[in-house]
């Protein structure tokens, strides 16, 4: 959510901001709307003293006696008193609509975040190892051998139609492995605190994460009114909606594993094979809620506790800065990491790692006392992959292929699947 206040006070600013990300100045529709609605409230506290002062007189005519002078005040105030309702009325319908309008406006991109129209413009930051060079045909996750039989697409578009996927016996494990080790790796080395969160949420808790109104079409929403959640974002972020948080206590990190659910509107026809882009999917999120100063460091931060669990895992990847045109609504400045897939032979999106600034804190009135006792300020939220569990198990699939359709796995995740180390051609641990 925008600040109308930093609009009027530099409008060709706010235009510029908004014309790097594509889109039309809107300062100049923005402020005329908030001169009305700011002119409609002056104009009802006039008539709001004005009722005041006429309902003093009415008094003094009826204990001189006034009949007439009476009756003209009293009827003089119950004429203000629907007039100052009438215009109070008008003041919110107008401060609604400006809401609305300020609701729907992506953040402004931080200064250092590159010009771009699409994904061809994000601009590579780092990369880390080094594709391994196969002496076969590589093959994408899903045809390989010891995982074919395993990961059960038939099934799951029987019970639940298509972009579902069934993982069946050690491809099961693997998959609950990564996630266990994602969360275990961010508590006990990264320093987040686990939640296990609700994956059903309300009307405010979309709309304070910045989900409504615009992505309702890319989410699920139950017939009772809650909506399911596209990542534990949303609730790891909201639970500070509404708090004015002690400075001493910032940052506050925090991580969850949970179920994910996107409807996937706007990606017909995409990623169609395998489980790349699913409806429901599994994630290990990071959310921060920092003091503003300290908001750039954290983004770093955390984007180097997601690339630390695809070091652990040994498997290759890059980190890219995404440009204007490829950054979500909400972000300010957005860092994808990419993994190596050799099944694709191409980098894939596998985090995403986020600063909105004040943009959701001003949504969800999320505030901290400044150490020196001043006004309460916004904080700033940070979210991060840490990451896409499905997206993770496919790089490790891929990448540890072998040419007899075994899969060579992660020395990680041998602690979590009783110390085998193998996939085998026939689809068991070994």
């Amino acid at each position: 959510m925008h600040d109308i206040r930093a609009i009027r006070e530099n409008p060709a600013a706010f235009d510029a901001a908004l014309s790097r990300r594509g889109d039309a100045p809107m300062s100049s529709e923005l402020l005329a709307l908030d001169a009305e609605r700011r002119a409609k409230i002056t104009e009802a506290e006039t008539a709001q003293s004005d009722q005041k002062k006429a309902a003093k007189e009415v008094g003094a005519a009826k204990a001189k006696g006034d009949e007439a002078e009476f009756e003209r005040l009293r009827a003089l105030v119950g004429q203000k008193k629907e007039d100052v309702a009438n215009m109070q009325n008008e003041a919110k319908e107008i401060d609604a609509k400006l809401t609305d309008m300020l609701a729907r406006i992506p953040n402004l991109p931080a200064d250092d975040v590159p010009n771009g129209a699409d994904e061809d413009d994000n601009v590579e930051v780092s990369t880390w190892g080094t594709p391994a060079e196969f002496g076969f045909d590589t093959l994408e996750h899903y045809e390989i051998k010891g995982v074919a039989k395993a990961m059960d697409f038939e099934t799951a578009a029987k019970t639940s139609g298509a972009r579902f996927v069934m993982l069946k016996g050690a491809v099961a494990r693997i998959h609950r492995a990564l996630a266990q080790f994602m969360i275990d790796k961010h508590v006990d080395e990264n320093g987040l605190t686990e939640i296990n969160t609700p994956v059903l949420v309300r009307d405010e808790a979309m709309y304070g994460t910045d989900k409504l109104p615009k992505f309702a079409e890319d989410s699920y929403q139950t017939t009772n009114g809650w909506w399911l959640i596209s990542t534990s974002e949303i609730p790891l972020t909201y639970t500070a909606a509404g708090d004015v948080l002690d400075a001493s206590k910032l940052p506050i990190r925090m991580t969850s594993h949970s179920l994910c659910f996107r409807s996937e509107a706007g990606s017909a026809g995409r990623d169609t094979s395998g489980m790349l882009r699913q409806h429901q999917f599994e994630k290990v999120e990071m959310v921060s809620i920092t003091h503003p100063d300290e908001s750039d460091a954290e983004q770093k931060r955390m984007l180097r506790c997601a690339e630390g669990i695809l070091e652990a895992l040994n498997i290759p990847y890059r980190t890219v800065i995404l440009c204007t045109g490829d950054m979500g609504f909400g972000a300010r400045r957005t860092f994808d990491i990419e993994a190596w897939l050799p099944g694709q032979n191409a980098y894939r999106e596998i985090s995403s790692v986020s600063t909105t600034g004040d943009f959701q804190a001003r949504r969800m009135n999320a505030r901290f006392k400044p150490a020196d006792g001043g006004k309460p300020e916004f904080v700033h939220t940070l979210n991060g992959s840490g990451l896409a569990v499905g997206r993770c198990l496919i790089a490790v699939l891929e990448n540890g292929q072998q040419e007899d359709g075994s899969v060579k796995l992660p020395e990680a995740l041998a602690p979590y699947l009783g110390g085998k180390t193998t996939l085998t051609a026939a689809g068991d641990l070994a």
